[in-house]
This record gives C-alpha cells, sequence and structure tokens, in this order.
C-alpha cells in the first residue's frame, strides 16, 4: 500500500516563540545593514550635489540620491514592521513563561500543601498546650525549691525591721563617736569634771606646833595627817 499512495509524511514540529523571534530579529539586522549602506553612498551623493554645479550633472546626481532615499525609506519600512512583529512575539514569550513559573509555582505549593498536611497530624495543638502547662509547673516548682534552699537557718522570722533600723542607727552614732575621739569611749579616761563631781577634801599641810616646835610629822601616801608618835619621859 505504501508503494501505491505513498507513506505519509512525519509534520515538522511548529517553530517554537522563540526560533521565530530569532529569525525575525535575523532578518532585522539584514534589513538595518542594507540601510546602513544607503545612507553611506546618500553621503556620498550630498558630497557630490555641493561640489556640482547646477545643470543638468547635479540634477542626475540628485536623481540618483532621490532613488537612494527611495529604498532607504523602503528598508525602513520593513524594519519597523519586524521589530514590531519581534517586539509581539517577545510579548507572547514573556506571558507563555510567565504561565510556566505559574503552573511550576502551583507544582510547588501542592507539594508543600500535602508536606504539611502529613507533618500536622504528628502535631496536635493539644499535645503542645499541655506541655506549655507543664513547663510552666516545672518551672514553679523550681523556683520554690530555689527559695527553699536560700532561706537563713539563724535568721528568726519574728524579728521587727524596726527594731533593726534603730539599732542600726545607733551602731552608727557610736562608731562616729569613736571616730571623733580615736578611742572607744569606755576606754577614754576620765576628765577633771568627773572628779570635782566626787567632792574629795585637798592633801592637808604641815601647821607649827605650841611651843615653837616644828610638826615634823610626815603626810601618808594618801594625802591624810599622820598619826604622833607618843613620847616616854623620864
Amino acid at each position: 500500500m505504501k508503494r501505491v499512495f505513498g507513506a505519509k509524511k512525519d509534520k515538522e514540529p511548529p517553530p517554537t516563540v522563540q526560533d521565530a523571534s530569532d529569525r525575525i530579529t535575523k532578518r532585522g539586522d539584514s534589513v538595518d545593514e542594507k540601510i546602513k549602506k544607503l545612507d553611506v553612498e546618500l553621503s556620498r551623493y550630498k558630497e557630490q550635489i555641493r561640489k556640482t554645479r547646477p545643470g543638468p550633472a547635479q540634477e542626475a546626481v540628485k536623481a540618483r540620491a532621490m532613488r537612494v532615499l527611495k529604498q532607504k525609506r523602503m528598508y525602513e519600512g520593513q524594519r519597523d514592521m519586524l521589530y514590531n512583529q519581534t517586539f509581539n512575539l517577545d510579548q507572547v514569550a514573556f506571558a507563555s513563561e510567565g504561565i510556566k513559573d505559574a503552573q511550576q509555582t502551583m507544582s510547588a505549593l501542592k507539594s508543600a500543601n500535602k508536606d504539611l498536611k502529613g507533618m500536622m497530624k504528628t502535631v496536635k495543638i493539644q499535645d503542645i498546650d499541655s506541655l506549655q502547662d507543664e513547663m510552666m509547673d516545672l518551672m514553679d516548682v523550681s523556683n520554690e525549691i530555689q527559695e527553699t534552699l536560700g532561706r537563713s537557718y539563724n535568721v528568726p522570722d519574728d524579728i521587727d525591721e524596726d527594731d533593726l533600723l534603730d539599732e542600726l542607727d545607733a551602731l552608727e552614732a557610736d562608731m562616729g563617736m569613736e571616730s571623733e575621739a580615736g578611742v572607744p569611749s569606755y576606754l577614754q579616761p576620765d576628765k577633771e569634771s568627773d572628779l570635782e563631781e566626787l567632792n574629795l577634801p585637798s592633801a592637808p599641810t604641815g601647821h607649827a606646833a605650841p611651843g615653837g616646835r616644828t610638826n615634823a610629822q610626815a603626810d601618808d601616801e594618801l594625802g591624810l595627817p599622820a598619826v604622833p608618835h607618843a613620847s616616854i619621859r623620864s
């Protein structure tokens, strides 16, 4: 059958947007090169027209310049058309790439959603709340243990803080007096005013004895008059 009717040829795959864009861009570059060559030729004709005197020669140069200028205008129109086609293809390619990115994003989100659902089955909010409550209870017990271990065994609980403050003020006053005197008050010597308050009698002095005799009795160490010695007469 294939020999009679011939084999069906396989269709070539349609060109992609990028292939069409590259082909049109190549054609546009080719047209642009032609326009550049025409610009060089127009520049040469302009120079000839400037140097040629008015007359048939100048008119002939102008005619050739007009022909080149028409070709340039035609190529410029083709180039603009090709560039517009390239722009449209680029827009289509951009939209196509955007759709592909969206498809990949959706696929990634679906996969992530599936994984999250699987993980959420193993994690329950009730378990998290229970764990938080248990941790708070453990912290409270730990604080009570620390407070219990930090208590002082020698300080009674019924001590008044006001009494302690009064005692502290008195201690500071005594320390101030000691710093001024240099030695504690109970170690300082008695003052003269303290001796005068005792009203002790002054030590007696020696008096002349009757009959012109001098009493040579000596005072004892305490300042009291010595007892006179009895004399034996013969």
